[in-house]
């Protein structure tokens, strides 16, 4: 069954009115109502986190908006990792509270706050009280750290041209200024024996850019060049500095220490003012000797590096064969001499380095396979492959480095983005969960659309993969107004996770009566290598070819309404919907686009 003509609106919201929705009778079910506009952008989203010591507690923010300020601002939470009961522990509806982090001692911890104007440091028992206010820094406080034994607090503060750190007690009291350097600190951490701070920063600071800055001066210099920012170590006893690296050609960026403090690796970007952001390689600084040696020379960007616990390997994860956009495995290296590892040897979906085991035997990523995410265990003797979390769902899993509790970020179809625990034997099983925030809870009260996985196969046999989202009250044998949604990328794809940022808004479309169809057409993510680069030369032809047989195949099955079509899309998607929109012979392309009738397109790219 085809449709017969053409239409093209321009603002998302018009869909909602451009078709025939259902009535406000046939809209509840079990007094449940639609989902609207509002409800997303009420959405509460966990932030940052942090688990104590022995692993029985943990800090996490949830923040919200405040429709009168128009902007979202965080609360901390306690969660007990056993119960998984939640206490508040700050209550400021227009202030925010970041980055909470235990003193590794207990009894303590420490966060960010804005609610005195700029942004201090506080510390706050668990158990309760007020929140002590320790500095009073005129330029608001950058970030801080306990150190790994608990005996010192340090922070960065300043302007960002004049940025230092102060060292404290962990209680608290008069902060001593830590580094003196001509120029700002950009990024720091303590070395693992606690003794030491690392921290980078530029060789010199631009007077006259800055001179610009607070004149007000807004023009936007193209490829301005930059000085290199390299890495020092400063003693916190003697406050002796140390210069570790040299030369013009990189700046120091993501510093990894290894466990036993004798090894630093690190990315230099090239400092080169016409560089582009595949031009950055891996180094790794032997402490003991001094010398930096280059891991990688390949134009390619490679992904997240981490140090086995035992310090032995170091991992990081890149295309294959060191080549863009090919399938991202994990690359092994014996940080004392070796030849390389590539891992796995039997998984042709993009891998990276999430954590280690206690072990340092096998490294953990969570993976995109077709429309799920999930982990997997991937054993470094031998490199095999094995899925540890298998639902319909984005299940992304971390481990906490001091206590070893594995932290859960879930999401699926109906429920919004939580956190659990779970114990290593139950991790595979949600049921053996337990649940640590609750974030949405009125979502349990709201008209949903029922996610499908569907497949269909395109022009040239090739099986496509998507998801159909049906309205709420879907009555099988009855068509729909179904609107297209066409992810960007294209190096991405649309997944079995809850709906509810801005862009998509699919349980507001099938809470008002619209089909919501997403596919993963030739070039996403999650469906191998091939598949993924079977669109090189010929993008938007063969993208077209896949979206435009899914629709055909909803229209066959009964569900697509084929004059009430609607289409669209974000970034390259919306590319796709300029291409897609252009009538073309049907000599060119197999089957027109005009053949599919009454399609409203709506197209952002950014």
């Amino acid at each position: 069954m085809r449709a017969k003509a053409l239409s093209v609106i321009t603002v998302a919201t018009i869909l909602l009115l451009a078709f025939p929705a259902l009535s406000p009778s046939e809209q509840t079910t079990a007094g449940k109502r639609p989902m609207t506009f509002m409800d997303v952008i009420k959405m509460r989203y966990v932030g940052s986190t942090d688990v104590s010591r022995d692993g029985k507690w943990l800090l996490c923010t949830i923040s919200e908006t405040n429709w009168e300020k128009g902007k979202r601002f965080g609360d901390i939470y306690l969660v007990s990792t056993a119960a998984g009961e939640a206490r508040q522990m700050t209550f400021t509806d227009d202030k925010n509270e970041q980055s909470p982090a235990w003193n590794p001692g207990g009894g303590l911890f420490g966060f960010l706050s804005d609610r005195e104007e700029k942004r201090q440091l506080y510390l706050m028992r668990p158990d309760g009280g007020e929140a002590r206010r320790v500095t009073d820094e005129k330029d608001g406080v950058d970030r801080f750290r306990w150190s790994p034994d608990g005996k010192h607090l340090a922070y960065s503060a300043g302007k960002p041209e004049k940025r230092q750190i102060w060292l404290m007690t962990p209680k608290g009291g008069e902060a001593v200024q830590l580094t003196k350097q001509e120029t700002p600190i950009v990024w720091w951490d303590w070395s693992p024996d606690s003794k030491s701070i690392y921290f980078t920063s530029p060789e010199q600071v631009d007077e006259d850019d800055l001179k610009r800055k607070e004149k007000g001066f807004d023009v936007r210099i193209v490829n301005q060049p930059e000085p290199p920012e390299h890495l020092w170590v400063i003693d916190i006893d003697t406050k002796e500095e140390k210069r570790l690296t040299l030369g013009e050609e990189y700046t120091v960026s993501s510093v990894e220490t290894s466990k036993d403090g004798r090894w630093i690796a690190f990315r230099g970007v090239s400092t080169d003012r016409y560089a582009g952001w595949m031009d950055s390689e891996l180094y790794l600084l032997d402490l003991t000797s001094g010398k930096v040696t280059q891991l990688t020379d390949n134009k390619v960007s490679e992904g997240g590096f981490l140090f086995s616990p035992d310090s032995r390997w170091l991992a990081f994860s890149a295309g294959d064969e060191f080549t863009t956009y090919r399938t991202s495995k994990i690359y092994l290296l014996p940080v004392g001499g070796g030849e390389w590892r590539k891992l796995p040897i039997d998984l042709n979906y993009d891998t990276s380095v999430s954590f280690w085991s206690d072990d340092s035997q096998t490294i953990y990523s969570n993976t995109l396979m077709g429309v799920n995410y999930s982990l997997f265990a991937i054993a470094i003797s031998g490199g095999k492959a094995k899925q540890i979390t298998k639902e319909d769902a984005a299940v992304f899993v971390s481990k906490d480095e001091d206590s070893g509790r594995l932290i859960i970020s879930y999401s699926d179809p109906t429920h919004p983005t939580d956190l659990y625990t779970s114990s290593w034997d139950k991790l595979g099983d949600p049921k053996g969960w337990t649940q640590l925030t609750r974030c949405n809870p009125e979502v349990e009260e709201m008209l949903l659309g029922e996610y499908e996985t569907i497949r269909w196969k395109s022009t040239d046999g090739k099986t496509i993969e998507g998801l159909l989202v049906k309205p709420a009250g879907f009555q099988q044998g009855q068509r729909y107004p179904l609107i297209v949604q066409i992810h960007g990328g294209p190096a991405s794809a649309y997944t079995n996770g809850f709906s509810g940022s801005y862009g998509t808004y699919v349980h507001i479309y099938a809470g008002n009566g619209y089909a919501v169809f997403q596919p993963n057409y030739r070039g996403s993510a999650g469906y191998g290598e091939k598949f993924r680069m079977e669109i090189a030369g010929d993008y938007f032809r063969q993208a077209f070819d896949d979206i435009m047989t899914g629709v055909d195949y909803l229209i066959k099955r009964g569900i697509a309404d084929p004059d009430k079509l609607g289409m669209m899309g974000w970034s390259a998607g919306g590319q796709s919907i300029g291409f897609l929109y252009t009538p073309r012979p049907m000599s060119n392309l197999p089957g027109s686009f005009i053949s599919r009738g009454n399609l409203t397109t709506i197209g952002m790219t950014m």
